[in-house]
């Protein structure tokens, strides 16, 4: 059964504004990869990797893919005894809001995600036809 249509909404607007401030365990960071079971590979500014779970409330409700955005909260499983480095907190949804506030890191000011390569005209043309040998 889905979850309720005004959970997902809630959930959907909390990702758009970001917060006033962050607490001193919180920290902005990249998605690398999914390493499965609800974990995410991310990434620091200073470049330090991180093994982050994903709540339950974002579980099936906001998708991220590679090169976006989280808040992280590196003290709230600092408990445990096992290779997870913290716990995705807010996921960014509107990357503009939250690039003016004023702890987001200078590391991350570029528009383009890190995995995307700067390309010619010519790709972004979509797919061509080879020369015919009338061209010659």
């Amino acid at each position: 059964m889905p979850k309720p249509k005004r959970n997902v909404q809630a959930v959907q607007e909390e990702t758009l504004t970001p917060p006033t401030t962050l607490t001193p365990g919180q920290k902005i960071a990249r998605v690398k990869n999914a390493a499965g079971k609800n974990l995410y590979n991310l990434a620091l500014p200073s470049g330090e990797a991180l093994l982050c779970e994903l709540p339950a409330k974002f579980r099936s409700t906001v998708w991220m893919k590679r090169g976006s955005y989280v808040l992280v909260d590196t003290t709230s499983l600092a408990g445990r005894e096992n290779k997870i480095d913290g716990e995705i907190v807010n996921i960014v949804g509107d990357v503009k809001a939250w690039m003016k506030a004023p702890f987001w890191p200078g590391e991350f000011a570029a528009t383009k995600s890190s995995y995307q390569q700067d390309s010619d005209e010519d790709s972004d043309a979509g797919p061509q036809m080879p020369p015919s040998d009338d061209e010659d």
